[in-house]
């Protein structure tokens, strides 16, 4: 089993910047598929970011550009670099891992982006 804990949420203001971390206990995830998923309020799930082992990231189209993903796997924490933050970028930020899907998901940090 694997837990799942975000940090870093907060409030900020449209163009400023966020850094999200979300730390592994249980096992180690070097080898795990990771992800950033985000959910705002009456929407449905949308994807933001994943990277598979050490491969190069892929973004969503809504943050390409802006938000950087990245992962220490010594720490096994894995992070997500919000820049030029947009009010529609307001919602809460989930992190999920697994070795082939996403079997195991944090619970969510909130992310408010003010104009």
């Amino acid at each position: 089993q694997v837990q799942l804990v975000e940090f870093g949420g907060g409030l900020v203001q449209a163009g400023g910047s966020l850094r999200l971390s979300c730390t592994a206990s249980g096992r180690t995830f070097s080898n795990y598929k990771l992800g950033w998923f985000r959910q705002a309020p009456g929407k449905e799930r949308e994807f933001v970011a994943s990277q598979w082992s050490d491969r190069r990231p892929n973004y969503g189209d809504s943050v390409k550009g802006r938000f950087t993903m990245s992962r220490d796997n010594a720490k096994n924490t894995v992070y997500l670099q919000m820049n030029n933050l947009k009010p529609e970028d307001t919602a809460v930020y989930y992190c999920a891992a697994g070795p082939s899907s996403y079997d195991f998901w944090g619970q969510g940090t909130q992310v408010t982006v003010s104009s």
